[in-house]
């Protein structure tokens, strides 16, 4: 095991294995977690056991054909994922799974650890039975509009798998596409445990925050007119994002939060950056908007 400072593994199927960067991380690592298993391996080209650890993984997650995946992490080149990931040493390796990490080891390992290691992980991985393919029409329902289609088939998917939290996400989702708030509510205290801190599930419990919220958004141009009025008026300009994003103009909602995060972060409880950090949730990951919008915030945060 080497302290960090400034050839990588072999190639491999870019569908099973992959480098990352930090533009592709959520999507390569958490968003991808919520089918299979995904080991992520920390390493560098300048680390000795890196180039023993790392094929070794590669050969175990190949032998398991598609139940793991695996994802690469330059270190030199990826530093703030090292860093949000606490990665003081490499090798390190990480697995996550249902957008949350599992398990994970540190340094090399014997051939024998890591098979135990990729096994455990196989466990963990669903058989297919298809959900795949239904979590896809699913969503593809709720994207055309046809949210109590969508809604049946999230709730049919988790008959036959009651913790699948992509699809309990997919069912409160639909829930609200459809205006059905207490059915939504009512479905979010259903989730269990196991499922409950997902990612596709805290995404669709903001959704639902920000649903409650429009419900009571007053006039949109009475509070802009309040906010052109007095810039100063923190209420006002919170309650302006509020009606803005409940009119769907979300980027423009971040961009009054932000303004009035700037102006004063410590307001009503940091009221601000609570609510931007709850947009943020409702968004995919991947969402261009929601990247931005979090560097903004950062940035001020830091500044």
């Amino acid at each position: 095991m080497l302290e960090l400072g400034s050839a990588a593994p072999a190639d491999a199927p870019t569908d099973l294995i992959k480098d990352t960067s930090e533009a592709t991380f959520m999507a390569d690592v958490v968003d991808a977690s919520m089918q299979v298993p995904v080991i992520v391996d920390f390493w560098a080209p300048w680390c000795g056991p890196c180039k023993t650890l790392g094929p070794q993984l590669e050969e175990e997650v190949k032998k398991a054909k598609g139940r793991v995946r695996m994802v690469k992490v330059n270190v030199d080149e990826n530093q703030m994922i090292a860093g949000q990931m606490r990665v003081q040493s490499i090798p390190t390796v990480y697995a996550f799974f249902q957008g949350q990490p599992v398990d994970g080891f540190q340094g090399a390992v014997p051939q024998s650890q890591i098979k135990q290691f990729v096994d455990k992980l196989v466990a963990m991985s669903p058989e297919d039975n298809g959900l795949a393919d239904a979590l896809e029409a699913a969503e593809a329902m709720l994207t055309e509009g046809a949210a109590e289609d969508a809604a049946e088939t999230f709730a049919a998917i988790l008959d036959e798998e009651p913790e699948n939290a992509a699809a309990w996400g997919g069912l409160i989702r639909a829930r609200v596409a459809a205006g059905d708030l207490d059915a939504a509510e009512a479905d979010l205290a259903r989730v269990p445990a196991a499922a409950a801190k997902a990612a596709p599930v805290e995404n669709a419990r903001a959704q639902v925050q920000l649903a409650r919220q429009a419900a009571s958004a007053g006039p949109l141009d009475d509070l802009r007119q309040k906010v052109e009025a007095d810039p100063s008026d923190q209420q006002a300009r919170f309650d302006y994002a509020t009606a803005l994003h409940a009119g769907g103009q979300i980027e423009e909602a971040i961009d009054q939060l932000l303004d009035a995060f700037r102006r004063d972060r410590e307001w009503n409880d940091a009221a601000a950056k609570a609510q931007l950090i709850t947009i943020f949730d409702s968004l995919k990951a991947t969402d261009p908007i929601a990247q931005k919008g979090r560097r903004r915030l950062s940035s001020l945060i830091f500044a």
